[in-house]
């Protein structure tokens, strides 16, 4: 991905609301399924990571979880990160 473009997804991300949040029991099953059902629906998203309970740092959190979905990490600012995850079903005209 180059700078470009993780700077149009930074910039798209802008307006979504954090969808999921990472606490205390960190990279769960559970949260992998449900962010990877979110990535195949949405493409990009954006989870907030609780840095007070959560075990993982939120950098490592996010590559944890961008490795177990098959995304990319667009970015971590503080304890947000976004993920995205291309899906070619959403861009198929009609």
């Amino acid at each position: 991905m180059t700078s470009k473009e993780r700077a149009k997804l930074r910039a798209q991300a802008n307006s979504l609301d954090a969808l999921f949040q990472v606490g205390k029991g960190g990279i769960s099953a559970a949260l992998i399924k449900q962010t990877d059902d979110a990535l195949t629906a949405r493409e990009l998203i954006k989870l907030r990571v609780l840095r007070e309970t959560c075990p993982d740092t939120p950098r490592e959190a996010a590559e944890a979880l961008a490795s177990a979905t098959g995304s990319e990490v667009v970015s971590v600012i503080g304890g947000v990160m976004i993920l995205y995850r291309f899906n070619p079903k959403l861009h198929e005209k009609k």
